[in-house]
């Protein structure tokens, strides 16, 4: 008579088990060389963007906007509101051309969110004067023939009033020699505070003729 072996009794049981087990996934697997099954695709689900409720001031007229609350300044004056002065240019706040007026600071609306702007006064340059009245600013830069193609020229006229406001607010920039001192009206001044919009056409001394003419100096 075999003696029990309760260790061989175990190996007995788990060779059943795992001879089992393997018949059962050689049965649920599929035969070989048969293409697999194909799951069936999940169709995408409809969503709406989300929209907000802005209520925009430009150019002295309130706007009742819905719009998307990742949609630029620009692309609401553009877009939304049809107000195509404002270009985009770089779309990186780099040229200027994007240039407008708010609370009477100079931004690029290439950079900034529109529904921030809820609240504020925002000037572009179909505010600052019409054909048949001018901005002085204007008037000076059709008379120094400031620009070529004009594709920046809204951005540099919005610049330029609201940086000639920044100097007569003794705000400094980097050619400022004296912080002691409000900043003068100079050329330097105008140059330095003027680097950040770009004219591809190269019209600056132009731009600069028609600056120092409003500010009342000397080019």
């Amino acid at each position: 008579m075999t003696e029990f072996n309760p260790s061989r009794w175990n190996l007995l049981k788990a060779t059943a088990v795992a001879t089992s087990g393997a018949a059962i996934v050689g049965r649920l697997a599929p035969e070989a060389g048969a293409a697999p099954v194909a799951q069936p695709a999940q169709p995408p689900q409809a969503t709406t963007p989300a929209t907000m409720n802005v209520l925009l001031r430009v150019n002295g007229t309130e706007h009742q906007l819905m719009i998307d609350p990742r949609i630029t300044l620009l692309d609401a004056l553009r877009e939304c509101l049809h107000l195509t002065g404002s270009k985009k240019g770089c779309d990186q706040g780099q040229c200027g051309a994007c240039t407008v007026i708010v609370d009477g600071r100079r931004i690029t609306s290439c950079l900034a969110l529109a529904v921030m702007q809820q609240g504020h006064d925002i000037t572009t340059i179909e505010g600052l004067g019409t054909p048949v009245n001018l901005h002085p600013m204007q008037a000076a830069f059709i008379k120094h023939d400031g620009y070529q193609c004009g594709f920046c020229t809204p951005g540099q006229i919005c610049s330029a009033v609201a940086m000639l406001d920044e100097v007569k607010a003794g705000i400094p920039s980097h050619a400022t020699t004296d912080l002691t001192q409000p900043p003068a009206a100079t050329t330097e001044e105008f140059r330095e505070r003027m680097s950040g919009n770009i004219c591809r056409c190269g019209a600056y001394s132009n731009i600069q003729e028609a600056i120092a003419e409003v500010a009342g100096v000397k080019a």
